[in-house]
């Protein structure tokens, strides 16, 4: 069965350019059809059911309720905004990104009971990267393994440490993160669409904003964020999700265990061998030595030009990390 999401504006270009980003995106499970005449929208609508329409703030209620669609969405341009109009509203004029997260979030508050699904894929590889060493390249290794993987095959990147960075690095204030998506999944709530309103992108790489406070993950139960990554992973949107592991405690080895590899950075200095001997100590005791067989030791790069924020998540891809992620991916490089 077709999903439509249908696009009436009042200038015909942004309907028929918005429509072309959304249906060029595997994010939005619709048919997306724009209309530059509000008659052959009527016509339309009278004979094909219409999901969600996205349909500009001159049009008034009474003509957008003619149509019939199950949702509609008011398209404002932040001066025309009729005052009958009673439908949720959006603001046209910003990144195709946002629009498409903004519209996700509305359509998930309307309709949590008849979200429609995708097709069937199979189930996302999960890599885990983890260190129980600082400082030792671990959430750029992460990016940077997500950004070429995401290049080939659709990856998600999931931080889950309590202090990312990652709004600083990428000059974004998140509206939503991790922490809603973990209170919609305890709640019975979650579903693909509500991944979709949260998910930024850098470059191909797809990545839900980490929590921005500590506590949104002290405070949540291991067993629900475990969860909700085999959730993301079994539902087809992505065939790669990416865990960047904190050192939060509770959480580390649950989902070490949902990881087919863990991608482990070293350093070898004393007080970092030190660590890693007592981490793998520490697995042998608690029953979990064999997870050993699942970790590749890796002693990554470095050198002076990391460090530079302005362009650092960029820099990635081209420097001496990348080019030995690359071989690390090809199977050319010995960890």
């Amino acid at each position: 069965m077709r999903h439509i999401m249908a696009i009436y504006d009042v200038d015909p270009l942004y309907a028929a350019r918005f429509a072309d980003v959304v249906n060029q995106t595997e994010k939005i499970p619709f048919d997306v059809l724009a209309f530059s005449s509000f008659d052959k929208l009527k016509k339309f609508a009278k004979e094909n059911p219409v999901e969600l329409l996205l349909i500009s703030s001159a049009v008034s209620r009474e003509e957008a309720e003619e149509l019939g669609a199950g949702e509609v969405i008011c398209l404002a341009d932040g001066e025309t905004l009729q005052a009958d109009m009673e439908y949720p509203s959006i603001y046209k004029y910003q990144s195709s990104g946002n629009i498409i997260r903004e519209v996700m979030a509305c359509y998930c508050e309307k309709s949590a009971e008849a979200v429609p699904g995708t097709a069937m894929r199979a189930a996302a590889k999960i890599l885990g990267v983890y260190s129980p060493v600082g400082r030792c390249l671990k959430t750029s290794l992460a990016i940077t393994m997500g950004q070429l993987l995401a290049q080939e095959s659709r990856t998600l990147y999931l931080n889950l440490e309590e202090c990312s960075g990652l709004s600083i690095l990428t000059k974004t204030e998140y509206k939503e993160d991790l922490a809603d998506l973990l209170y919609f999944f305890s709640q019975g709530n979650y579903n693909l669409l509500r991944l979709n309103s949260v998910v930024h992108s850098l470059d191909a790489l797809d990545y839900v904003p980490p929590v921005r406070y500590p506590e949104d993950l002290a405070d949540t139960d291991a067993g629900q964020v475990e969860g909700l990554i085999e959730t993301i992973a079994g539902e087809g949107g992505y065939e790669n999700v990416i865990l960047d592991i904190g050192s939060h405690g509770k959480f580390v080895y649950g989902l070490m265990k949902l990881c087919s590899v863990i991608y482990m950075p070293v350093k070898e200095d004393s007080v970092s061998l030190a660590k890693l001997e007592e981490f793998e100590r520490y697995l042998d005791v608690s029953g979990n030595g064999a997870m050993r067989e699942k970790i590749k030791k890796l002693k990554l790069p470095y050198h002076s030009s990391f460090g530079r924020r302005e362009n650092y998540l960029e820099q990635l891809l081209w420097g001496e990390l990348g080019d030995y992620v690359r071989q690390l991916l090809r199977g050319g490089r010995r960890p």
